[in-house]
């Protein structure tokens, strides 16, 4: 009994997941959030900020992104997962080019990571890894993606497995080596997307 006991303690530490959510309320607003690293992929001038949000799923704060850029991108510092889940809540709020918002995970750097988005103005998720600065596409589908509306938007991640889901509905799932090992997780965004992001979490093992 006792040899059991060890051997099922054993697996179970060897399984034990943890999992963590950052809702942005304990940061001051007006300022970028202190324990996220937060730049873009190409130019442009992002802005990454504490905002109040009444309509926010957790109040009363969320992380925005106000400015412009080819890809900008926020992450948690101190993170790194290679396999597990990364999920945000997201509303797009304005954008004539693009009005996207996004996850990425196994990030290396601003120029290698794995990233999913949907976008409100062309109604999809997309599935893309980014390699030396460009973006390359490795799947989109169309999707029910509302501006001005709240969305939350999940990866699974395990070796070469992906799932994407858009409010609790598998969207893509597939195979990808592209990326592979351990890296940050994180929020994304593209062009002049004006998005707000609110209880990020994610989890490993």
């Amino acid at each position: 009994m006792k040899i059991l006991l060890i051997a099922a303690a054993t697996i179970l530490a060897a399984t034990t997941a943890f999992a963590e959510t950052d809702g942005f309320d304990k940061a001051a607003a007006g300022s970028p959030p202190p324990d996220w690293t937060c730049g873009v992929t190409g130019g442009g001038s992002p802005k990454w900020t504490i905002e109040a949000d009444s309509s926010a799923p957790s109040q009363p704060n969320v992380l925005k992104q106000s400015g412009s850029g080819t890809f900008p991108w926020c992450v948690k510092k101190g993170v790194s997962i290679a396999n597990g889940y990364v999920e945000v809540k997201f509303k797009p709020i304005e954008g004539r080019e693009d009005q996207a918002g996004g996850v990425v995970w196994r990030w290396k750097d601003g120029d290698n990571y794995y990233v999913a988005r949907a976008n409100a103005l062309e109604k999809n998720v997309s599935l893309y890894y980014t390699a030396s600065g460009s973006r390359v596409t490795i799947n989109y589908v169309d999707a029910p993606v509302s501006g001005n509306r709240w969305h939350t938007l999940r990866v699974e991640f395990s070796g070469k497995n992906i799932e994407v889901l858009l409010d609790g509905k598998q969207y893509i799932k597939l195979e990808d080596s592209h990326i592979s090992g351990a890296g940050a997780v994180g929020v994304w965004s593209k062009a002049d997307s004006i998005t707000a992001f609110d209880d990020f979490s994610f989890g490993g093992k």
